[in-house]
C-alpha cells in the first residue's frame, strides 16, 4: 500500500508536469521569484556599501524614481497586446531595479535581522493566500471593485496620517495594508489561472500575460513586506 501511495503521488507530480496550466502558474511564480531577487540584491547591496546614501543625497531621486516606476508599470499595463514578449520582461526587470533603490532607502532604517524576519513572515503569508487562490474554483472578480475601493481608502488615511503623525493609527493602518494585501493576494493568483485560460490558444499572449501577473504578485509582497516591516522592524 505504501509503494502504491508513493506511486500515485509520482504519477500526480508527472501529470502536473505535463499540464500546461501548472507550467504557466510556475512560469509566473519564476518570474516574480526573479523581480524579488533582484529588488531584494539591489536593495541590500546599496545599503551595505552605503551608495543608497549617494543616491539619495540627489534633491529630485524620490520624485525621479517614483515617476519611472508608474511609468514601466503604465506602460505594461496599458500596451501589453502591443509590446513584445522581451520588451514586457525587460520593462518587469526594470520595475523591479528601480524597486531595490527604493528598498534600500528602506532598509537602512531597519537591521538586518528584522529585515529577514519580516521577509519570513511576508513569504508565508504570500504562500498561504497564493495557494487559496490557485486551489479555489469561486469567481473572484467581482471583488474587483472592493479591492479598488479598499487600496483608495488605505491610501487617503495613509496620506491624512502623514500630517497627523499619529502612532495609534499608523500601526492600524499597518494591520489594514496586510490584511488587504492577503486578500489581493488571493485575488492575483487565481486571475493567474484566468488568464490562462482567456489566452490559452495564443501562446505570445499567454507568455505576455505571465509577466504581468509576475508584477502583480510581486506588488503584492513587496506591500505585505513593508506593512511587515513597519511592525516587527527594530529601528537601526
Amino acid at each position: 500500500m505504501y509503494q502504491q501511495g508513493n506511486a500515485d503521488l509520482s504519477a500526480l507530480e508527472q501529470e502536473r508536469r505535463r499540464n500546461p496550466l501548472y507550467k504557466h502558474v510556475a512560469k509566473t511564480y519564476l518570474w516574480m521569484c526573479i523581480g524579488l531577487a533582484i529588488t531584494f540584491l539591489i536593495g541590500f547591496g546599496l545599503t551595505e556599501s552605503k551608495m543608497i546614501f549617494l543616491i539619495y543625497a540627489m534633491p529630485l531621486a524620490p520624485i525621479i524614481l517614483l515617476v519611472l516606476q508608474i511609468i514601466l508599470v503604465a506602460a505594461l499595463s496599458s500596451r501589453i497586446t502591443k509590446l513584445s514578449v522581451g520588451a514586457c520582461r525587460g520593462i518587469f526587470l526594470g520595475y523591479s531595479a528601480l524597486t531595490g533603490v527604493t528598498m534600500g532607502a528602506v532598509l537602512t532604517m531597519y537591521d538586518a535581522g528584522s529585515a529577514l524576519l519580516a521577509f519570513g513572515v511576508s513569504a508565508f503569508f504570500f504562500g498561504s493566500m497564493a495557494v487559496a487562490g490557485l486551489v479555489t474554483k469561486r469567481d473572484l472578480s467581482k471583488f474587483g471593485p472592493v479591492v479598488l475601493f479598499g487600496l483608495v481608502a488605505l491610501l487617503v488615511m495613509q496620506v491624512l496620517n502623514m500630517f497627523l503623525r499619529l502612532e495609534t493609527l499608523d500601526v492600524m493602518l499597518c494591520f489594514i495594508g496586510i490584511a488587504l494585501f492577503l486578500g489581493i493576494t488571493t485575488y492575483d493568483a487565481k486571475k493567474t489561472k484566468d488568464f490562462y485560460y482567456a489566452f490559452e490558444n495564443n501562446p505570445e499572449m499567454l507568455e505576455k500575460v505571465s509577466i504581468f501577473s509576475a508584477l502583480n504578485l510581486y506588488l503584492d509582497f513587496i506591500n505585505l513586506f513593508l506593512y511587515l516591516i513597519r511592525l516587527l522592524g527594530k529601528r537601526r
